[in-house]
C-alpha cells in the first residue's frame, strides 16, 4: 500500500536513535514481524529516495483527548545518520509522510516446542520487537541485546514487558557485561543443548557471526538484512546479496527487498 500517515508523536529513546508512531490504515494490522516501510522523507527532490525502515510495531492509538477517534499506527525505529534521517529527526505531531509498505518477507515463528532467542543492537531491534510479542504467546523468549555503548540498547523495558527475559552487552562496559552479545548467546545455547531457534537483525559482522554460531550447532537461525534500497519492490536491484552458491563462476544473489529482508542464515554466503 502506499499512504499517507500522519506523525503522532516523534521522540528522541537514546542520544541519536528516535521512535516515531506514524497513523496507518486497518491492513496494516496484518503486517508480519520482519517486513518494512520505504518513507518518503520530503516532498522535494532532495533526497531523492525513499528510505527504508523496519516495523517496530502496530497497534491501535488511543488519543488522550475525551471523544477523539481511536486510530490504527505503526511504529518505526531509526537512528540519525544522514540527511534524510536528520530531516526526519525535525518533524512533529501532525506532519505528514508518504510511505509505501509493509513491504518483504517477514520471519518465520517456529513451532512452539523449543526457546526462541533473539539477537540484536542499536536500530537492529527495530523488527525484533514485534516478533518477540507475537513469539511470547508460544514460547519461551530471550533477547539478547548488545552495542558499542550503552546508547545502543533501546527499548529494552518495551522488550522486558512482555515477558521476555534480556541479556545485555557492551565493548565499553558501560550497560551489562562488557564484550560481544555473542558470548552470551554461546553460553544460552551451550546451557539449552541446542533445542532453540535464532532470530537476529544488526550490523554485518555480528551476523555473521550469529549464522556462524548457528552454523556450527546445527540450529535453525533466521536473520533479518540491512540493504541500501532505493525502490524497495525488487526493481533497482540495489540491494542484493550473496546467496550461498555463489562464486564469481556461478553468480547467485538475492534481492534484500524482496527475497528478504528475512533470510534463512544458510541462504546467504558468509564471510570466512
Amino acid at each position: 500500500m502506499q499512504f499517507t500517515a500522519m506523525i503522532l508523536s516523534n521522540a528522541e529513546v537514546s542520544p541519536g536513535y528516535w521512535r516515531m508512531r506514524l497513523t496507518a490504515p486497518q491492513e496494516f494490522a496484518s503486517a508480519r514481524p520482519g517486513q518494512f516501510v520505504m518513507v518518503r522523507v520530503a516532498g522535494a527532490i532532495d533526497p531523492l529516495l525513499r528510505r527504508p525502515f523496519g516495523i517496530f510495531d502496530v497497534g491501535i492509538h488511543t488519543p488522550a483527548q475525551s471523544g477523539a477517534v481511536a486510530q490504527p499506527y505503526f511504529e518505526m525505529l531509526y537512528r540519525v545518520v544522514g540527511k534524510g534521517t536528520a530531516l526526519l529527526a525535525t518533524l512533529h505531531e501532525t506532519d505528514l509522510l508518504d510511505i509505501l509498505g509493509p513491504l518483504g518477507k517477514g520471519f518465520n515463528l517456529g513451532t512452539a516446542d523449543e526457546e526462541k532467542l533473539i539477537v540484536g543492537g542499536g536500530v537492529g531491534l527495530a523488527p525484533l520487537y514485534l516478533l518477540a510479542r507475537e513469539l511470547v504467546q508460544q514460547s519461551t523468549v530471550r533477547l539478547f541485546a548488545g552495542g558499542r555503548t550503552r546508547d545502543d540498547i533501546l527499548c529494552i523495558t518495551e522488550f522486558e514487558r512482555l515477558g521476555v527475559e534480556c541479556y545485555t552487552a557492551t565493548e565499553d562496559g558501560s550497560l551489562g557485561e562488557q564484550g560481544l552479545v555473542t558470548e552470551a548467546l554461546i553460553r544460552r545455547l551451550d546451557a539449552l543443548k541446542g533445542r532453540a531457534t535464532i532470530y537476529a537483525c544488526g550490523p554485518h559482522g555480528m551476523l555473521n557471526a550469529v549464522a556462524t554460531i548457528a552454523a556450527d550447532r546445527s540450529i535453525p537461525c533466521q536473520v533479518s538484512l540491512e540493504g541500501y534500497m532505493a525502490c524497495g519492490v525488487g526493481a533497482c536491484l540495489g540491494c542484493v546479496a550473496p546467496g550461498q552458491g555463489h562464486s564469481t563462476e556461478t553468480p547467485d544473489f538475492r534481492c534484500v527487498c524482496t527475497d528478504g529482508p528475512v533470510f534463512e542464515s544458510g541462504e546467504l554466503k558468509w564471510r570466512d
